[in-house]
């Protein structure tokens, strides 16, 4: 179990900015952040405590943080109105968490859509620092990513059935993160359920779900072994977008030199935390295999009708954001763009 890190300096005599942590005297600089995640969970391990301790050593002090995780400051929905209000200053956003204000980032979730962590990571990085999604989705909730994380394509982790075709699905309630994944499950005959990751575990254990799509890792870190009997290799049923995001109004007080350590290091942290999701993939698996979680590898055939229905939901997904106003079908196109030249 990782400790929560807590590297706030309390500094006299500073000044609040809109009631958040946010306070500057001489050289000090103190932050919230937060997140959602328990103790131990993978993505703060690799990902958020090196990002805040490498952006602390970088600024010889200067900048410090304090640390709010597994939901102590809200629930994994509201994270990013929390930090857009200034009740912290950096904040976690699981992008399918606010679908409703931040939809164009779904594009990195469709199933199908790439076969690697990296591969997914890069290609939404590069589109989430272009025109489009600046405007439209960053911009337009005031905040702006400091750094990203794009997990490998989701498997289906079942408590009673092994999953091979469309076929063993129906019926069978699985949780969502919504969007795209809500698309996709309805399409393969399942009844989407809504959640956000800290509440699976209760629903499994009530027996209120029959299974998720779920990254590997994240099966562990969530303690889901020992409801999920089934799981799948080789499927691209999705995959989930977690971004971490600065306030317009915090990052516009920070001198110049703090904000290029933090973009930097930002994308170091990118680059690093996708390769360590990559890499793990197999050995976390194993892992699942030794509690008790039995695999199917899917085979080619067994993939067409679920890749067929994948290409089904990206048009309907794209379609569905220009009837309402939004560059679904653009996106798409920069997200395609973007995934070619990340494979080349």
């Amino acid at each position: 179990m990782h400790k929560i890190v807590s590297m706030l300096i309390a500094a006299t005599g500073t000044a609040l900015l809109g009631g958040t942590a946010l306070a500057q005297s001489a050289k000090t600089i103190n932050l919230r952040v937060a997140d959602s995640f328990p103790a131990g969970h993978f993505i703060p391990a690799t990902a958020t405590i090196p990002w805040m301790e490498e952006v602390t050593k970088q600024t010889n002090g200067r900048v410090k943080f304090e640390y709010f995780p597994a939901q102590q400051l809200g629930k994994a929905p509201d994270l990013l109105n929390l930090t857009q209000t200034g009740v912290a200053d950096i904040g976690y956003v699981g992008m399918s968490y606010v679908s409703d204000k931040m939809p164009l980032s779904s594009v990195a979730q469709l199933p199908g859509a790439f076969t690697s962590a990296c591969e997914g990571t890069h290609a939404y990085w590069k589109i989430a620092k272009g025109e489009t999604m600046t405007k439209h989705e960053f911009g337009a909730n005031k905040v702006r990513p400091l750094f990203v994380i794009v997990l490998e394509p989701y498997q289906f982790y079942t408590t009673n059935k092994q999953v091979r075709t469309p076929e063993d699905v129906k019926g069978l309630k699985l949780r969502s993160t919504g969007g795209a994944m809500d698309i996709f499950a309805r399409k393969i005959g399942a009844i989407p359920v809504r959640m956000a990751a800290p509440e699976a575990r209760e629903s499994l254990s009530r027996g209120t779900l029959d299974g998720l799509i779920f990254p590997n890792e994240s099966v562990m870190s969530y303690d889901l072994q020992s409801f999920t009997k089934f799981g799948t290799k080789g499927g691209n049923f999705g995959s989930f977008v977690a971004a971490y995001v600065v306030s317009d109004a915090v990052w516009k007080k920070m001198p110049k030199d703090v904000q290029k350590v933090m973009t930097e290091v930002g994308e170091t942290i990118t680059e690093k935390m996708c390769q360590v999701i990559d890499t793990n993939i197999g050995k976390v698996q194993d892992k699942l295999a030794a509690a008790g979680v039995k695999y199917h590898t899917l085979t080619p055939e067994e993939r067409k009708p679920f890749d067929a229905i994948s290409s089904e939901v990206a048009a309907e997904w794209a379609d569905g954001l220009d009837k309402r106003g939004k560059p679904g079908s653009q996106i798409l196109k920069e997200f395609r763009a973007a995934l070619s030249a990340a494979k080349h």
